[in-house]
């Protein structure tokens, strides 16, 4: 099937077995997939305002990340619902191509309709990309590596979350937006290119192909209304898309229970299957990370933190992502089970801890006083990465024979959606506790209280979740 198979699936391989020359061009390939997908989204948040300068279209300011993020979804769910007889390789380039054009549209857009039609296209082929990297796994990793590539994977986002806005102020800085878009071009045709030598072309083993049309459209109807809920102000609206977008996924996962043709593996709608509880913890976990978008407001406001050091501080969540990421790689058995709780609670804690740590108005001007909070910051992301990979890895070993596409292809949409409805819930507490209305320091004290006793509510459902997780070899 592929060069892989030459290889000592050893349970002793480390994360860097998978840049051995056999596996070098694979884990480039579909790193460099789950790269463009989870850097770009920060480039363009950060060259945003220096693009409405330009064409203008200020009014749609908020749609670039919208319809990025929505046909992202859609990108990942093509992955399971392509064509049948369609391999995982052609989807690759299908994807590195449509990624290539639609930056390309962005880079030439005279205006920002033009430029949203390019973004729509750029997230759907990213979404595809993110998503193959983890259909891939069991066909390029032995099954011991599948842990150390979701730990890889998880990394990415994690360094994504600091290299995407500082590139992105590079560009903004030159008033260079355009180039940041034009430089993808080429990358996304090699990328396509190299596909078809450096990948291996597997056979397609699903059974069932017919596409589950309504499903899709229910989930992603819910995906814009939630991610236009995160770009408005008015409390009222957001409360409304918010529970209508959630009554669409209920809708969606009612349809899903019912039907035949299903978008989700077997099982990821019953609650009482492993699988559900697997996906519906990574969901809370991701949403409760969310909240730290408010961090470099908070540190301004309330701490008379300078905006350059307050975006190095929200760093430190991506950072304790990556770092326990690679910790808990070798992890097995029960020590991944353990790891999974312990990051929950790691997370909620965390969390939680920022009412004390961070809902004060002390100026922080020693390291003394920076300390409690940016610990708390660095666990945030350190509890996620320390159970996200054998999530994933007991998701994919889990998961039916004819599913294993759906199964991997709803990682990244589940990712996708646990971000989205947490900056839209963050939003709504936000805005309701007073954020901008009386705003100033009374405003950032009740809003940071708010949020954060709030935002780590869910956290107690992964915690409560996370326990009923077996070990892989139970």
């Amino acid at each position: 099937m592929s060069s892989i198979e030459t290889i000592a699936p050893t349970q002793s391989s480390s994360v860097f077995t998978l840049f051995s020359p056999k596996l070098l061009p694979a884990t480039l390939m579909l790193g460099g997939g789950v790269t463009l997908y989870a850097v770009e989204s920060y480039i363009t948040a950060t060259i945003a305002p220096s693009i409405v300068r330009d064409i203008g279209g200020l009014e749609l300011f908020s749609w670039m990340t919208t319809l990025f993020v929505a046909a992202g979804v859609l990108g990942s769910i093509t992955v399971a619902t392509r064509p049948k007889g369609m391999g995982l390789r052609a989807v690759y380039v299908v994807a590195a191509l449509t990624f290539g054009a639609g930056s390309l549209v962005c880079a030439i857009a005279p205006t920002m309709p033009v430029l949203l039609v390019g973004r729509a296209v750029q997230g759907y082929g990213s979404g595809m990309l993110s998503g193959l990297a983890y259909a891939f796994i069991r066909f390029i990793y032995p099954q011991p590596l599948w842990r150390r590539a979701s730990t890889l994977y998880a990394a990415i986002w994690g360094v994504a979350t600091v290299l995407g806005p500082t590139l992105g102020g590079l560009f903004a800085a030159g008033g260079a937006w355009r180039e940041a878009f034009v430089i993808l071009v080429p990358l996304a045709v090699i990328m396509a290119f190299s596909a078809r030598r450096l990948l291996p072309d597997v056979a397609d083993d699903r059974i069932d192909t017919r596409t589950p049309l309504l499903q899709i459209i229910l989930l992603l109807a819910a995906v814009l209304f939630v991610s236009i809920a995160g770009t408005i102000e008015q409390g009222a609206y957001k409360a409304v898309l918010i529970a209508v977008s959630a009554a669409l996924v209920a809708a969606m996962v009612l349809i899903e229970r019912r039907s035949e043709v299903r978008l989700l593996p077997y099982g990821a709608v019953m609650l009482g299957n492993p699988i559900a509880r697997l996906y519906l913890t990574i969901f809370t976990m991701m949403l409760v990370l969310t909240s730290d978008i408010y961090i470099p407001y908070f540190l301004q406001t309330l701490h008379g933190v300078t905006p350059l050091i307050s975006g190095y501080l929200v760093a430190l969540v991506a950072l304790g992502w990556t770092t326990a990421a690679f910790f808990s790689a070798s992890f097995t058995g029960r020590q991944a089970a353990i790891a999974i709780v312990t990051g929950c609670i790691l997370e909620t804690a965390a969390t939680a801890s920022l009412i004390p740590f961070l809902a004060t108005a002390t100026p922080f001007t020693a390291l003394a006083e920076f300390a409690p909070a940016v610990i708390a910051m660095f666990l945030m992301g350190f509890g996620v990465g320390l159970g996200w990979a054998h999530l994933v890895t007991r998701i994919i070993g889990i998961a039916r024979k004819a599913d294993e596409d759906k199964a991997s292809a709803a990682i990244s949409m589940t990712q996708s959606l646990g971000g989205a409805f947490g900056a839209a819930l963050a939003g709504v507490i936000v805005n309701s506790a007073g954020l901008t209305h009386p705003g100033g320091i009374a405003g950032g004290l009740s809003a940071a209280n708010w949020l954060y006793t709030l935002m780590a509510i869910p956290g107690l459902l992964a915690i409560i979740l996370s326990f009923t997780i077996k070990p892989a070899s139970a």
